[in-house]
């Protein structure tokens, strides 16, 4: 993989929290339509498979086993992150200050007038120093052009997942995206990730990292 400009891109030296390893298994069971949506088979869901109500993949929990996976994040970590308002890197609390919380986004100005403002995004917040180092390091952010954003009030809004659909009598997946609370295909969503809209947001240059 190579930087925009030809250059190869670094082999990040620092793996997040939120990513998964090779090591970590799928332990996600097979999903049945109950009621109005999708369950676990009888018997094979257990009170952590939910969170506000929403059905979510298992993944086992070997964090350093194998090698990282940096595309892909593990579910229950990366909800973990985002719940407590967690550094995706280093699983401590995420840089706060009068501005609000720290966030790293894609940089989508002409999206809507005042955006950042109700954007909704499934990156955990970040601190200071990960914020930088993610900067340097992180495929993601070497490849999309990133902003810093302060968020002085974010809400849990939904999931990001796949949807099942009904086809006749076989419960089909759809493709991954997000899905609000307020969406009644939420009730037919196996969550990956959880998501988080931000309010009263400062958006700053990411060079204010490096003071």
């Amino acid at each position: 993989m190579k930087k925009p400009d030809g250059r190869p891109l670094p082999r990040p030296t620092t793996i997040p929290y939120v990513a998964q390893w090779s090591g970590e298994r799928d332990l996600t069971p097979l999903v049945v339509a109950r009621g109005p949506g999708i369950a676990y088979r009888m018997g094979e869901e257990v009170p952590q498979d939910r969170y506000d109500g929403v059905l979510w993949a298992r993944r086992s929990f070997d964090q350093g086993k194998g090698t990282a996976r940096l595309a892909y994040t593990h579910p229950q970590r990366q909800r973990r992150a985002m719940a407590k308002l967690l550094c995706q890197v280093c699983a401590k609390p995420a840089s706060r200050t009068k501005d609000g919380v720290l966030w790293l986004v894609e940089d989508d100005r002409g999206a809507w007038p005042d955006w950042p403002e109700g954007l909704a995004t499934a990156h955990p917040p970040l601190c200071v120093p990960c914020a930088g180092t993610s900067l340097d390091e992180c495929h993601h952010w070497l490849r999309e052009k990133a902003v810093v954003v302060r968020s002085r009030a974010s809400q849990v809004s939904g999931v990001l997942g796949a949807p099942y659909q009904l086809q006749g009598s076989v419960l089909v997946p759809q493709k991954v995206r997000m899905v609000r609370y307020d969406d009644p295909a939420i009730a037919w969503t196996l969550a990956r990730q959880l998501v988080r809209t931000l309010y009263d947001c400062t958006l700053l240059d990411p060079a204010v990292l490096a003071a």
